[in-house]
C-alpha cells in the first residue's frame, strides 16, 4: 500500500524500464481516489479493462458477473481519458435502463468526478430541473440519462441536443444485457445511430453487462457495422461459493387458486412454503422472486400474517410494477440502508443492478425458465469477497391420483429446477431470442426523427433508420407499406407535401407531443379471458396464440375461438377433455431448446444432486421411473386418455410453431414446455401427421396465418397487419426449418 500511495502522490509514469499497470496509467487523481478506498488491488477485469480503453480506440465490451466491478471498470479509464478536456459539449453519456440506477451511479461517481472537476448530471424526469437548466447553458462532463430522455431531448430540444451531444468522446450503456431483446433494446440502438449522426466522429461505445450466452451477439449490438473489431473484457474472476438448496411442496390436485389468499379450511404448498421462508429468512436481508404480481401479494401477505401471529415486526414486503413509486423506494431505501431486517418479495423488478445494498440470499419460488435472470437474481447474493451467495429454489407439484396426466407424472417442474442448476454450473445463458418489435420502433422512430427536423424525405428516413443496424431487416418495400400505413385515413400520423416532404399529421403531432410517446416499451397488459360473455379472468400472454388452440386456465381446458389483439381479449370455449397436465403454455416465460434438452438428460440420468430435499428426491426419483416406463427413453408418443403428447424436448419456439403445424393439418394442441399435446387424437394419426411435416417441412407463411396476437408491441396496433406477418414469418423462418429437421428425426425413430 506504501508504494501505491506514493504512485498516487506523484507520477502517471511507471519507473524506467518498466511496463506501467493499469493502476499506473491511471490519472493522477484516480490513483489518488483509489488510495483513499483502501482498494487493496483492481479487480482483473479493472486491469483489462484499462488497457482496453487506453491503448485502442475501439468500442469495448466490458462482461462480468453483478458486483464485479463493471462501473468501475469502464469509468477509471474513461475519466482518465476526458479529464483535461475543454470543449464544449458533453464528454461521456452514460445511459441506464432504469432512473434509480442512475441515481446509484450519480452517487457512487460523485467524489471521483468532484476530484476531477468533471461535471456531472442527472438526466431523467425525476432529476432536479436547475441542473438540467446549468447544463444546457454550458454542456459538459458525464450526462446520466434514459433511453426516453434521450429521445425528449431530441424531439424537444433538437438545437440543444446537437451542442450537447455531438461532440461526445464515450457512450457508456449499462446493463447492456437488457438492451439485447425487445422495443426497449432496439430503440436504444436506433437512437444511437441519430447521436451519430449528429456529430462527424461517431463516439466509442462502451458496453457493460451482466455474463451472456454469446458474446458476439452483444458486439454485434455494440457496433453493427464492425463488430469483429470490439474488444470484449471478460472477467476471469471466480464465483462466489454456492450454497443451494431446492425444496418440494405438493398441491391437492383438485386445488385450482394455489396462488390465492391463505384460507383457514386446507394449506396448499404456498403455506408451507410462507412457514419455511419465515423461519429462515428473518433477521437478515433476502429477495424472494415469486413470478406473477399475484403471487408476489399472496406470498408477501401469508409472511405478514405469520409475523404477526408471532408478535414480531414485519420484515416482508411486496415489490411489483403495480405499487406506487413511493412505496417500491421506500423498501429499496430500507434494503439499502441495512439497519432493519428486510425481506423483499418481488417479480422480476428487482433483478436489475440497483443498489440495494448487501443481501443475504436469494429464493425462487418455481423452477427456473430463464438461466439469465436465474444467474441475474443470483448475483444480488454474495456479493462481498469470502462471502457465499446463497439460492433456495422452491418448487410445488401436485399430489397425483387415479386420472393424473402421464405429464404430471415426469415431475417436469423438479427436474427443470435440477436441469437449470446443471446449466447454472455449465455457465450457459441463453442468447438473445427472436425480436418482434421491428415494425413499432420504425413506426415511432420515423415520427420521432420527422418530429426532430420538422420533416424528412421518405428515402433520408430509410436512409437513417433502416439502411444497417437495428431496423435493417425492413426493406424498402416493407418501408414504404408501414408510410403508407401511417398516412392512412384511419390513423394520419404523417402526410406527404407536394414536394414529397413527409410531415406530421394530425394524429402524429398528437402523439409526439404526449409524455407517453417517449417510451417504446409498455408494461406487460392483461388479456381478458371471456367465456360466454362471463370474464374468467385476467392472464399476461408470453407465447404465440389462434384460433383453436387450447389453453389452460383456472384448473381447465379451453379452446381459443376469437383473439381481440386490439381490446386484449380471447373469447374461449370449454373444452371438452377432462383433466389437464400442469401447464400454461401461453402465460409462462419462454423456455430455451437448450433447457428443455438438459431437462432429458436430468430424466436419463440416474445420480440423485445433493441440493435436493428429501421430498424433492423423491420427486425426482417418480419422474424417472415414469419416464422409463411411459417409453420416452426411446420413443417421443405418449398416449394420455383421448390425447397424444409429443416430446420433442426443445423449447417454445420450436414448440409454437410445430404446433400450428399440427393446427394447419386440422388438429387440435396446447403446447408444451417440452413438446405439444395433440388433443383428441390417436397416436397413430399423430404419426401420420408428422410423417407429412417430415416429408413436406411447414410452410412458415401458412403457419403465420395462425398466429392471432401479432400487435404486441406499443405501437403494433398502427401497423398494417400483413406486414406484421410477414416481419413475424421472416424472423421465424429458420426456426420452422429447425422443426422439420427435429421431426424428420423422430419419425426415423418409429420402425416403418
Amino acid at each position: 500500500m506504501q508504494t501505491r500511495r506514493a504512485a498516487a502522490e506523484t507520477t502517471n509514469l511507471p519507473q524506467s524500464g518498466s511496463d506501467p499497470t493499469g493502476f499506473e496509467r491511471l490519472h493522477p487523481e484516480i490513483r489518488r481516489w483509489i488510495w483513499e478506498q483502501k482498494w487493496e488491488e483492481l479487480r482483473d477485469v479493472q486491469d483489462r479493462a484499462i488497457s482496453a480503453v487506453l491503448d485502442t480506440e475501439a468500442d469495448v465490451l466490458i462482461a462480468a458477473s453483478t458486483a464485479a466491478g463493471k462501473t468501475e471498470a469502464a469509468f477509471l479509464p474513461v475519466l482518465t481519458k476526458v479529464a483535461d478536456r475543454k470543449s464544449r459539449g458533453f464528454s461521456v453519456l452514460y445511459v441506464s435502463p432504469l432512473k434509480a440506477l442512475i441515481n446509484d451511479q450519480y452517487r457512487r461517481l460523485d467524489q471521483l468526478v468532484e476530484r476531477l472537476e468533471i461535471e456531472t448530471v442527472r438526466w431523467h424526469g425525476d432529476a432536479p430541473q436547475s441542473a438540467k437548466q446549468r447544463a444546457r447553458r454550458d454542456p459538459r462532463g458525464v450526462v446520466l440519462i434514459t433511453p426516453e430522455s434521450i429521445e425528449a431531448m431530441l424531439i424537444r430540444r433538437p438545437g440543444d441536443a446537437k451542442v450537447m451531444l455531438g461532440s461526445l468522446d464515450f457512450i457508456v450503456i449499462d446493463e447492456l444485457h437488457a438492451f439485447l431483446n425487445g422495443p426497449r433494446g432496439l430503440h436504444l440502438a436506433s437512437l444511437l445511430r441519430r447521436i451519430d449522426a449528429l456529430s462527424g466522429k461517431p463516439a466509442r461505445r462502451i458496453g457493460l453487462s451482466a455474463t451472456i450466452g454469446d458474446l458476439a451477439v452483444a458486439a454485434r449490438w455494440l457496433n453493427p457495422g464492425q463488430p469483429e473489431t470490439v474488444r470484449v473484457v471478460e472477467s476471469s474472476a471466480d464465483s462466489p461459493e454456492l450454497r443451494l438448496q431446492v425444496r418440494a411442496y405438493s398441491d391437492p390436485e383438485e386445488v385450482e387458486d394455489a396462488d390465492g389468499l391463505e384460507a383457514e379450511e386446507r394449506q396448499v404448498a404456498l403455506d408451507l412454503i410462507a412457514d419455511h421462508m419465515f423461519s429462515v429468512l428473518r433477521g437478515a436481508n433476502n429477495l424472494v422472486f415469486a413470478g406473477s404480481r399475484k403471487r408476489v401479494e399472496a406470498l408477501a401477505d401469508r409472511l405478514r400474517t405469520r409475523s404477526e401471529k408471532a408478535s414480531v415486526p414485519n420484515e416482508f414486503y411486496p415489490h411489483h410494477g403495480s405499487l406506487s413509486k413511493e412505496l417500491r423506494e421506500e423498501l429499496e431505501d430500507r434494503l439499502k440502508k441495512g439497519d432493519l431486517p428486510t425481506t423483499g418479495v418481488a417479480t422480476t423488478t428487482l433483478e436489475l443492478g440497483i443498489d440495494i445494498g448487501s443481501i443475504k440470499s436469494v429464493a425462487q419460488l418455481g423452477a427456473p425458465r430463464s438461466l439469465s435472470s436465474l444467474r441475474q437474481r443470483l448475483g444480488r447474493s454474495g456479493r462481498r469477497r469470502g462471502v457465499p451467495a446463497v439460492l433456495r429454489i422452491y418448487v410445488r407439484e401436485r399430489l397425483l391420483g387415479k386420472g393424473s396426466d402421464p405429464v404430471d407424472h415426469l415431475r417436469l417442474e423438479i427436474v427443470r429446477a435440477v436441469a437449470a442448476v446443471r446449466l447454472l454450473v455449465e455457465r450457459f445463458v441463453e442468447p438473445p431470442s427472436i425480436d418482434a418489435a421491428t415494425a413499432t420502433v420504425a413506426l415511432h422512430q420515423t415520427l420521432s426523427v420527422i418530429a426532430q427536423e420538422g420533416g424528412a424525405k421518405a428515402g433520408a428516413l430509410y436512409q437513417v433508420l433502416c439502411s444497417s443496424g437495428p431496423l435493417s431487416s425492413l426493406t424498402k418495400a416493407d418501408y414504404a407499406q408501414l408510410l403508407r400505413g401511417m398516412a392512412s385515413t384511419e390513423h394520419r400520423l404523417v402526410e406527404q407535401a407536394p414536394d414529397g416532404t413527409i410531415m406530421l399529421g394530425e394524429q402524429g403531432e398528437r402523439l409526439t407531443a404526449s409524455r407517453d410517446f417517449y417510451a417504446i416499451f409498455s408494461t406487460d397488459e392483461e388479456w381478458r379471458l371471456v367465456s360466454s360473455g362471463r370474464t374468467l379472468g385476467t392472464i399476461p400472454i408470453s407465447n404465440p396464440v389462434g384460433v383453436g388452440v387450447v389453453i389452460a386456465f383456472a384448473g381447465r381446458r379451453w379452446r381459443i375461438e376469437t383473439v381481440d389483439d386490439r381490446g386484449k381479449v380471447i373469447e374461449v370455449v370449454q373444452h371438452r377433455s377432462g383433466k389437464i397436465p400442469k401447464f400454461d403454455n401461453v402465460m409462462n416465460e419462454p423456455v430455451h431448446d437448450r433447457l428443455s434438452a438438459e431437462m432429458r438428460a436430468v430424466l436419463q440420468d440416474t445420480s440423485v444432486p445433493g441440493f435436493l430435499d428429501d421430498v424433492a428426491k423423491g420427486y425426482l426419483s417418480e419422474g424417472r421411473v415414469a419416464f422409463r416406463q411411459l417409453g420416452l427413453d426411446s420413443g417421443s408418443l405418449v398416449s394420455a386418455g383421448k390425447d397424444t403428447h409429443v416430446f420433442t424436448w426443445h423449447g417454445s419456439d420450436v414448440n409454437a410453431v410445430l404446433g400450428f403445424a399440427f393446427a394447419s393439418a386440422g388438429l387440435e394442441c396446447a403446447v408444451m414446455d417440452v413438446g405439444v399435446t395433440v388433443l383428441d387424437t390417436h397416436p397413430d394419426v399423430v404419426l401420420a401427421i408428422m410423417k407429412q411435416i417430415a416429408e413436406r417441412p411447414p410452410d412458415i407463411d401458412s403457419v403465420a396465418e395462425f398466429v392471432e396476437n401479432l400487435q404486441s408491441a406499443k405501437f403494433d396496433e398502427m401497423v398494417p397487419e400483413d406486414l406484421l406477418r410477414r416481419l413475424w414469418t421472416r424472423s421465424r423462418q429458420d426456426v420452422a426449418d429447425r422443426v422439420a429437421r427435429i421431426v424428420q428425426g423422430m419419425v426415423a425413430a418409429f420402425p416403418s
